[in-house]
């Protein structure tokens, strides 16, 4: 049968510059995955980059039509609101009989099925977790003419509209899936893609990667010869060097993990590639480290998340300031400045765990570079549903949920951290959209801006310790106030960047 699978169009929301992304870097190659299902089944499949190929709804109408597709499958990205404009396309098709069938899938979908399907009626299914097997067994029985009732993992509306939805278990072995299927949108991205495990060992109360995957999942890492021989694959057909495990935790759980990740090490040394990873800091060891940067390691994400260890706690990371501060020695012995994942703002942060996770940043050299300083002096907590934050504020009576009950506002219980988060939320804001055009690559940054930067960098520590030092002497800022100390450092931001090409305000 044929199937078309789309990454629909989508726009950051300008007060979201650089929120996290709208859905986890693991969920980019699930439509991939979910072609290269189908195709080992036998069926015709085709993927419409509308996002990459930046696509609008009339250009890819036509492309539905042109294909007629039996079912469409759609990757439906959070963005942060209701997304009338993709409802009423999928409405527009149906309506017009171009498409029998809609399903949607990815992360969003999987927490919101429920009011998916009560407030669009023109998708038919919504493919909850893992979608490989669950997509490949709606095709078998679609092209049967079979009933598409109880599928596992697949919500969907009974005969009396009741929605209903059983999980799916999980794909155990990884090795057992086909490579994804790559498009060359993809393939133009400056880093390629590569997803080498699934889920984590860990339980961030933050975080929706293992209730994404369901009830009882856990990290599972495909075989180091298998990953290697999909490099080996993309390298052979693409020439391309460049990769970036997608894995929300490469190295996965304790001395197996650091053995597997050795193993690959060895593996990748003779294919003269570069490549990032996202990884814990208890998974940073010395030997493992000097082996992948061996093989090409380049760069790293690790989740500090706070400088405090009663906030690590709170967000059951699992690890200590202790070993956030090992990990950041060991990776810069060997070369490697890491990006860092960091929650400065918790709704319970009292002024005293913002002046501990600011003074932490500072000792340990964190602030040194505008572009992550922008992002570690304003980042608050987001508090999705489906993970465990947002199940405990609800309960609580503690949270303020968004017209699609997807993601939950909660009031800091804290005056003086609101006033802060408020303030250095308003003025990186301002920055991430002067620099908008510099930090994309569109523009090229004139030969002086190294040191611009340093002094607008300057400039924004020096805002968040000006009022985070008024207000731990008990200051309150009122509307009128905050908006002043706000638009002055905006102004003075602007003027240091006056040389530097600019953004879309």
């Amino acid at each position: 049968m044929m199937v078309l699978l789309l990454e629909h169009p989508r726009v950051i929301a300008p007060e979201r510059r650089n929120d996290i992304a709208n859905t986890p870097l693991t969920s980019c190659l699930l439509t991939g995955y979910v072609a290269g299902v189908l195709k080992r089944e036998g069926h015709d499949v085709d993927i419409v980059e509308g996002y990459l190929d930046n696509l609008s709804y009339a250009e890819i109408a036509e492309r539905v039509k042109a294909m007629a597709p039996d079912l469409l499958g759609v990757h439906m990205v959070y963005q942060w609101q209701r997304d009338q404009l993709l409802f009423d396309f999928l409405e527009g098709l149906k309506t017009a009989g171009v498409v029998s069938y809609i399903a949607v899938y990815g992360y969003y979908p999987t927490f919101a099925f429920e009011t998916i399907l009560q407030e669009c009626r023109a998708i038919d299914g919504v493919v909850v977790g893992e979608p490989e097997l669950t997509f490949a067994e709606l095709a078998s029985r679609l092209s049967r003419g079979a009933d598409t009732e109880n599928i596992p993992g697949l919500a969907w509306r009974d005969a009396g509209g009741k929605i209903r939805c059983t999980r799916r278990g999980l794909v155990n072995d990884l090795d057992q899936l086909p490579f994804p299927v790559r498009t060359g949108a993809m393939m133009r991205l400056p880093e390629i893609n590569i997803q080498g495990s699934r889920g984590c060992y860990g339980g961030c109360t933050f975080c929706y990667i293992n209730p994404f995957y369901g009830q009882g999942s856990h990290w599972r890492g495909r075989s180091p010869e298998n990953i290697v021989a999909e490099i080996d694959e993309i390298i052979a057909k693409w020439g391309k060097r460049d990769f970036y495990f997608t894995d929300p935790n490469f190295f996965g759980p304790g001395e197996r993990g650091q053995r597997r990740a050795l193993h690959l090490a060895s593996l990748l040394k003779s294919r003269n590639i570069s490549f990032g990873i996202e990884a814990r800091v208890n998974d940073i060891h010395d030997e493992t480290i000097g082996a992948l940067v061996e093989a090409g390691l380049r760069h790293i994400l690790i989740g500090l998340e706070s400088g405090r260890d009663e906030s690590l706690k709170r967000l059951n990371k699992m690890t200590t300031v202790a070993q956030n501060e090992e990990a950041l020695r060991i990776l810069r012995r060997h070369g490697i400045e890491p990006n860092v994942g960091f929650i400065m703002f918790e709704p319970g942060s009292t002024l005293q765990d913002v002046r501990t996770n600011f003074e932490f940043l500072k000792r340990n050299l964190l602030l040194d570079n505008l572009a992550v300083t922008a992002n570690l002096l304003y980042h608050y907590q987001i508090i999705l549903k489906g993970t465990p934050a947002f199940q405990k504020l609800v309960s609580e009576g503690r949270l303020k949920v968004s017209e699609d009950s997807y993601e939950g506002v909660v009031l800091y219980e804290n005056e003086g951290v609101a006033c802060l988060a408020e303030v250095m939320r308003r003025i990186t804001n301002f920055l991430f959209a002067r620099m908008a055009g510099v930090w994309s690559g569109r523009v090229k940054p004139p030969a002086g801006a190294p040191e611009i930067y340093k002094k607008v960098n300057s400039l924004l520590v020096e805002c968040f310790e000006t009022l985070l030092t008024a207000l731990e002497s008990g200051e309150h800022l009122n509307e009128e106030e905050r908006d002043k100390f706000a638009r002055r450092n905006e102004l003075k931001m602007a003027e240091l960047l006056a040389t530097i090409p600019g953004g879309d305000i």
